[in-house]
């Protein structure tokens, strides 16, 4: 797995980078070296914050903890990546082998702080995909919605999960 460790606002210690590769390095079983693992270390009011976010073929496992330490935070955020991953396994795997993600050999997400607004812009392809999958999809990421291609009407669409707990889709009118 491939592992890209980056501080905002801060510089990431040569002791934490050899911990959070050390601590990564379980989920090549999982993984093997097909995935991309994104790794971001912060401080917020003196607690410290570790972000993980593993991509592999346009499935996306997301994990973020704040803690007193950056260790602890580490230890959490991989605890909290095993059991998604370990929870969504078989379902993962079947949409993997019907094919429901492919890897892309596209361009990396982008983040940029427009100045009028402060509006956070992200790029990612949309992939063909069942609400069903979308909605899976939009749990392991830990969003409170996903936008998609439904891979039936090729339209875009946007599963999102209800206050009471239930999912909506939304769709175009036609």
């Amino acid at each position: 797995m491939k592992i890209t460790i980056y501080g905002k606002q801060m510089t990431v210690r040569e002791s934490l980078k050899l911990a959070i590769e050390k601590k990564l390095q379980k989920f090549d079983k999982f993984f093997g070296d097909d995935a991309e693992a994104f790794v971001t270390c912060k401080v917020r009011k003196g607690d410290k914050i570790i972000e993980i976010t593993v991509n592999l073929g346009g499935t996306t496992f997301r994990s973020e903890e704040e803690c007193e330490t950056f260790l602890t935070a580490l230890d959490r955020a991989v605890e909290g990546l095993e059991r998604q991953i370990r929870k969504n396994k078989t379902r993962v795997e079947k949409m993997m082998k019907r094919g429901a993600f492919v890897i892309d050999e596209g361009d990396d997400d982008e983040y940029i702080e427009e100045d009028e607004f402060n509006i956070r812009v992200k790029t990612f392809p949309f992939k063909p995909m069942t609400p069903e999958e979308a909605i899976l999809q939009m749990n392991l990421i830990g969003h409170s919605f996903f936008a998609f291609t439904d891979s039936e009407t090729g339209d875009v669409c946007v599963v999102y999960k209800r206050k009471e707990g239930s999912y909506g889709l939304i769709m175009q009118e036609k």
